[in-house]
């Protein structure tokens, strides 16, 4: 809920007003109410366009570049899931290990308020103590990052030696649903996207994972000898063979892309259309059913990223009728809101 303490804020709460809390007001009513231009007055339609979607009876595909895990985004992107708001997610490699890292070492982090005043110096005193900073948060390298290894690495192992290959997600799925990290949660467990989606057994893709923590461990791992199959973790290719699958069955529903962030999280998957239609030459392929970004990259020569919606139609992804949306600002100031507004809170 937010406090509004200034009566003349919306005449249709008065009977909501108590002299000592002030006035209550949904997040919902509140985004209603004040977000009527600009940047605001895009967040609310593009939130009202993603419940119309859903209630046409659409599914919606949410894409997650930056540092969003770390953000703690599972506050509400968890419930999201669990509510049947999310029914796939394509994120960076980052994303999947860091709202793991989160649950189990979420006590150990340190928050650097003033990390623009930061010399390089300070800098050099963090990777002493074994933090590695992200904007203004610090993940401990031995609580989270090492912490996970282990666990991973055996299930690295084991489908190594049986000949087994599964995907990045897959693996992290078996090792939040085996339990057996349930005594090191330092976080309530309702608040980790990545357990919400393992229970619901999301969909998911992860491009590019090899330019992670864990991808790089894994690495490592394979050139020690520790792994003797590269392959035991697929590949970025077979994750868009198997994704190619899940569009064409579940885009007969429509699919909806929300993309926080650019990068290759929302690259990737949004060229599936396209492969489909003109490298595969299917018929009828049916295009994105509905279209967000939140970003604050630039629209400039040859950035993707920063390119308007519109020019995704000369490439085959878009429509000209297809909803379109972009929030030019923070997604972590943003994302939760539209999330907030999405689930009716």
């Amino acid at each position: 809920m937010m406090r509004v303490n200034d009566k003349r804020a919306c005449d249709c709460y008065t009977k909501m007003n108590t002299p000592e809390r002030g006035y209550l007001m949904r997040i919902t009513d509140f985004i209603n109410h004040h977000y009527r231009h600009f940047n605001a007055a895009a967040l609310k339609d593009a939130a009202i366009g993603y419940n119309a979607h859903l209630e046409q009876g659409g599914k919606m595909l949410l894409t997650m570049a930056g540092a969003m895990s770390t953000a703690e985004i599972g506050l509400s992107l968890a419930e999201m899931i669990r509510q049947g708001k999310v029914h796939a997610i394509s994120c960076t490699g980052a994303n999947l290990e860091e709202d793991v890292f989160n649950l189990v070492a979420h006590d150990h982090y340190e928050r650097i308020p003033n990390y623009r005043d930061l010399t390089p110096q300070d800098e050099e005193q963090l990777l002493s103590k074994h933090l590695n900073r992200v904007t203004d948060t610090c993940i401990p390298e031995e609580e989270a990052i090492r912490r996970i290894e282990k666990v991973v690495l055996e299930e690295w192992q084991k489908a190594d030696a049986a000949g087994e290959s599964l995907f990045p997600h897959e693996f992290m799925y078996k090792i939040l649903l085996s339990g057996g990290l349930v005594p090191h949660y330092q976080i309530d467990p309702r608040n980790s996207w990545l357990l919400a989606a393992a229970e619901r057994n999301l969909p998911m893709i992860v491009p590019g994972w090899e330019d992670s923590t864990l991808g790089n461990i894994y690495a490592s791992h394979v050139i020690k000898g520790d792994i003797k199959n590269v392959h035991t973790v697929k590949s970025g290719i077979e994750y868009m063979v198997q994704f190619a699958d899940w569009y064409k069955v579940t885009s007969r529903d429509s699919i909806g892309f929300f993309q926080i962030g650019g990068g290759i999280a929302g690259d990737f998957p949004i060229c599936v259309v396209p492969m489909l239609e003109q490298d595969l030459e299917y018929e009828d392929v049916p295009l994105w059913g509905y279209f967000c970004q939140i970003s604050d990259s630039t629209t400039s020569y040859g950035s993707y990223s920063g390119a308007v919606p519109n020019e995704k139609i000369t490439w085959g992804k878009l429509g000209v009728r297809t909803p379109k949306f972009i929030i030019e600002s923070d997604a972590s100031i943003v994302a939760p809101l539209i999330f907030a507004y999405v689930l009716g809170w």
